[in-house]
């Protein structure tokens, strides 16, 4: 089992950056892949990046290639999402989960998962 905390979400104004992280709790934290989803209001959940167990290799939507950077910090069991040139639609609630495999883009490669953070963009 492992759970896993979100923190760092906020209101920022649209250009702006916000730095999300994720902190797990089991100490082979570097055993698992993790990616970060998001869900905005009357829309499905959907991927945003995905980090490997050695950080060696990253996923990202097409949506926020360029902006987004995905992170780990195995000695402190962290995930980051560091996001810049925010944009409105990037309002959501971003959640953070942790996968027995190596990368994965779907929800469904995912075992487990936080209670999210809300971000919200503004103009």
């Amino acid at each position: 089992q492992v759970h896993v905390v979100e923190s760092g979400g906020g209101l920022v104004q649209a250009g702006g950056s916000l730095r999300l992280s994720c902190a797990a709790s089991r100490r082979t934290f570097s055993s698992y892949g993790m990616g970060w989803f998001r869900q905005a209001p009357g829309k499905e959940r959907e991927f945003v990046a995905a980090i490997t167990w050695s950080g060696g290799t990253t996923r990202y939507a097409d949506s926020v290639k360029g902006r987004f950077t995905i992170s780990r910090d195995n000695a402190k069991n962290t995930v980051y999402l560091q996001m810049n040139s925010l944009k409105l639609e990037d309002t959501a609630v971003y959640y953070c989960a942790a996968s027995i495999r190596e990368i994965a883009t779907t929800s469904a490669g995912y075992d487990y998962w936080g209670q999210g953070t809300q971000v919200t963009v503004s103009s």
